[in-house]
């Protein structure tokens, strides 16, 4: 089955993270494209990437696996990782192998649940389903629904979860123990010896995003730290 081939293809492995602000001049098809095949290239086992036009384009140069996903605000819900079954039928089409959704316990849009969007991107889709959570009850709904990976990429990012930072190892200790449903870290992994950890604990595979395509994310805190250590000094030898 190759649902299942695709699974196994992801044990143990490095999942890279390919995405860039909107407003971010890397956020461009023909960069993200570039990142995903340097990952590929080094060694990444998949790739995760939003909108439907970076995974179009990222399918007509890499072959492995990609996680896709379509992150969408709409006003008065929380959720926006693909959060109803059009965004996730325009990923598919794209050529996404697994469709990521928010999977928490937050309302979404015209009454849709994980349950039936799961169901459906399984029934109407063919696709499989990355159910990215925030917690240990959203998690059990999640393999209860059929999800067929779960990530913690929503942990420190919800309402629930806000007081907690990333990486969520004390969440992912608790699905690997309680759960039959392959276990993907996401979120906050910032070192090899990091990402060793999470597959230490457990984790089935490991995406890392920002400390390695995060160039934005990156090189602001590099300049705000180094301001902020400027500042400093001026005012030590004003005073």
């Amino acid at each position: 089955m190759r649902g299942s081939s695709i699974i196994q293809d992801l044990q143990g492995g490095l999942i890279v993270s390919c995405q860039a602000p909107i407003e971010s001049p890397m956020h461009q098809p023909l960069v993200i494209v570039a990142m995903a095949e340097a990952a590929v290239n080094q060694g990444a086992i998949a790739v995760r990437l939003d909108t439907p036009a970076h995974v179009e384009a990222v399918r007509q140069k890499v072959p492995s696996p990609i996680i896709g996903l379509w992150k969408q605000q709409i006003p008065g819900f929380e959720v926006y990782i693909t959060p109803q079954f059009d965004h996730a039928a325009a990923i598919a089409e794209a050529g996404a192998d697994i469709i990521a959704i928010d999977a928490t316990l937050r309302s979404r849009p015209n009454q849709e649940t994980v349950a039936t969007l799961i169901t459906r991107i399984h029934a109407e889709l063919g696709k499989l389903v990355m159910a990215d959570v925030d917690t240990l009850e959203s998690a059990i709904a999640a393999a209860d629904a059929g999800a067929d990976l779960i990530g913690t990429t929503l942990y420190g990012y919800t309402a629930a979860t806000q007081h907690l930072k990333p990486p969520g190892f004390d969440l992912l200790s608790e699905l690997v123990e309680k759960l039959e449903v392959p276990i993907i870290c996401e979120g906050g992994i910032a070192s090899t010896q990091m990402a060793k950890q999470a597959l230490d604990l457990g984790a089935y595979a490991v995406v890392v995003g920002t400390a390695i395509t995060g160039i934005d994310l990156q090189v602001k805190a590099y300049a705000t730290t180094l301001k902020t250590q400027k500042t400093h000094k001026r005012l030590r030898f004003d005073a």
